[in-house]
């Protein structure tokens, strides 16, 4: 059960998230659309990895099956293009609760969390889904001194 100010910074965050739907700004850039939802949402700062592959990592000793729960940070598998060839940055959203997730991909988007393993990257790879952590873990994330 999530405490009152925990399920407040989730409605700010996915206020923040839903107000920015078709926004094509962030296409490619899921990580920064799902810091940004949390942190300009409740004007916080957190750390994360430097992509949703190494933030998913980062996660791993919370990192959940099955469906995600409202607010949680949601991980996949999936190889992206970069001047080196295909690299896993992996690919990620938030959970909206009831199986959706707000992310972005080509615009900012809601799609089924399962669904998101049909849709197809840049480098012809399709999202492979690793799991969920809720944000409570992302909240006890803090930046390493001199970082941030």
């Amino acid at each position: 059960m999530l405490n009152e100010k925990t399920n407040l910074m989730i409605d700010n965050m996915l206020r923040w998230a839903e107000s920015r739907l078709g926004d094509t700004d962030y296409a490619g850039w899921c990580l920064s659309f799902i810091e940004d939802a949390l942190e300009r949402g409740n004007e916080i700062e957190i750390f994360g990895g430097d992509s949703a592959k190494a933030s998913a990592e980062l996660y791993a000793d919370e990192m959940r099956q099955g469906l995600p729960e409202r607010g949680a940070f949601v991980f996949y598998d999936c190889l992206c293009l970069s001047e080196a060839g295909p690299v896993n940055w992996g690919h990620c959203g938030i959970s909206l609760g009831d199986g959706r997730l707000i992310h972005a991909w080509d615009r900012v988007r809601i799609d089924d969390y399962l669904k998101v393993e049909r849709l197809t990257a840049l480098s012809g790879d399709h999202p492979r889904y690793i799991g969920w952590v809720p944000v409570e873990r992302v909240l006890a994330q803090k930046p390493a001194d001199g970082e941030r």
